[in-house]
């Protein structure tokens, strides 16, 4: 968008009152190659392009979104939003300063390589490759699937303060999820790594050595027996491990959360809510990282966030909407899915910081409990904490050592208090890509951590 068309929306919305106004320009290209029963499911490529424009007329908020980018659309579309508010506010007054355009390209991206050029059969090899490594891995995997997804995007973002600044951004991800069988039983697991950047991802990863490690995990749970569950002592896996706090304990520090007093964690800044052994942090600005930006959807630079230092909370996750209404700084945490969307306060890269203890350690000081090597997806309620997930690949835990493998199991708490129960951080710190929905639509996180020693939590078994 040329800044004269853009500087004449915003005079538009002044004339009518609003406080603030935003433009969200983007267009993004996704690409998506799909490898099911080795045959190709789906091979597709898209580009998008949109513009939304947020306008702020005191503490109301007004969004909407086209495709029409013509001066007459917006226009229009400015008109809508502002004879729709409900209160009168009075006529805002802008410090709009016209400013050429900043171009802001990611740090990371500097030498990507760029997915739109890269043709399907570079792709086709990478999922054919995981697909035989899967099946030659035993007769028992009887479905794989295997998929590359990767887009690229660019963005304006212009304001009424006279920001106007645009951005790229790329993103690749490979998956690969193995099935396996034994008479009526069936158990399936994902890997499933991303990066923000293009297809050097995909020769810096083995797909066979994806395909075999899910394959693995798939014939040790086959043979696993059910556990019984209870309260009981639980050591988490690293990596993925980490979903249970995103889920539990990240969204409800979001100020999206905060602001609307459904959170567990309001009013609770400076004070202990954790064991002092954890660290979390929400880092926007990982070299990258699946979930990292240079820039969030609303302009603002990224930041690493120390949210709980020595189990002190010490910030949230903010945007321009929560900061101003919570009262602490912006974070550089507006996130969206697309124009579609107006941004919220979202997670980037969250994770709970290394400590000192080992696994080993951590198993020897239990003597009935579970070891969580791989956790799965789950259910959380943001306002009150409460979640439930399932375990990927879980172990029993007797007599400080590690035994059998069993299914079934699940955790079920209340994140703001689990954080006390965590007695023991572990120094093998890892993280792994993942997907968030929310009210701004579904965005790239990471979650991450070391392994953790949990005193006591409800395990769900069958």
């Amino acid at each position: 968008m040329n800044p004269e068309k853009a500087y004449r929306v915003i005079e538009k919305a002044n004339s009518l009152g609003a406080d603030f106004a935003e433009l969200f320009v983007e267009e993004t290209r996704s690409s998506v190659l799909l490898l099911k029963n080795k045959k190709i499911e789906n091979a597709s490529a898209s580009t998008e392009f949109g513009v939304g424009i947020r306008l702020f007329f005191g503490p109301e908020v007004l969004y909407a979104f086209t495709s029409d980018d013509s001066t007459d659309s917006l226009l229009k579309m400015v008109d809508t939003l502002a004879f729709s508010r409900n209160s009168q506010a009075s006529k805002g007054v802008f410090s709009f300063q016209f400013l050429e355009p900043q171009s802001v390209v990611d740090y990371s991206l500097k030498s990507f390589k760029d997915p739109r050029v890269l043709g399907q059969t570079y792709k086709l090899d990478f999922l054919k490759k995981a697909d035989e490594a899967a099946r030659a891995f035993s007769s028992q995997i009887v479905q794989v699937s295997a998929s590359v997804v990767d887009t690229c995007s660019h963005i304006q973002i212009i304001n009424s303060e006279g920001l106007f600044i645009e951005n790229s951004r790329a993103r690749t991800r490979a998956s690969v999820g193995v099935t396996g069988a034994k008479g009526e039983e069936r158990f399936t697991t994902h890997e499933s790594p991303g990066a923000l950047g293009g297809y050097e991802l995909l020769e810096h990863i083995s797909p066979e050595i994806l395909a075999t490690s899910g394959a693995e995990r798939v014939l040790r749970m086959l043979d696993a027996g059910y556990i019984t569950g209870g309260k009981m002592p639980v050591v988490m896996g690293n990596g993925f491990g980490g979903v249970i706090f995103h889920e539990a304990c990240g969204h409800p520090l979001e100020t999206e959360s905060i602001r609307k007093k459904a959170s567990p964690f309001c009013d609770k800044l400076g004070e202990p809510i954790a064991n002092p052994v954890l660290t979390a942090i929400d880092d926007g600005t990982i070299d990258n990282a699946w979930g990292s930006l240079s820039i969030d959807d609303e302009g603002t630079p990224t930041q690493r966030t120390t949210l709980i230092e020595n189990g002190v909370l010490k910030s949230f996750l903010s945007d321009r909407v929560g900061a101003k209404e919570v009262g602490v700084p912006l974070t550089g945490s507006a996130r969206r899915e697309s124009y579609k969307y107006a941004p919220v306060s979202r997670m980037r890269n969250t994770f709970i910081a290394p400590g000192e203890s080992s696994l080993e350690d951590m198993i020897s000081g239990v003597d009935n409990g579970l070891y969580a090597a791989k956790m799965a997806g789950g259910s959380v309620n943001p306002a009150t904490g409460e979640f439930n997930f399932a375990v990927d690949e879980a172990y029993v835990i007797r007599n400080g050592k590690i035994a059998e493998p069993v299914r079934g199991a699940t955790l079920i708490g209340k994140g703001h208090e689990i954080l006390n129960q965590i007695s023991m951080v572990g120094n093998d710190f890892e993280m792994a890509a993942g997907m968030c929905g929310a009210s701004s639509g579904s965005v790239p996180v990471t979650v991450g951590q070391p392994s953790i020693k949990v005193d006591s939590i409800l395990v769900g078994g069958r």
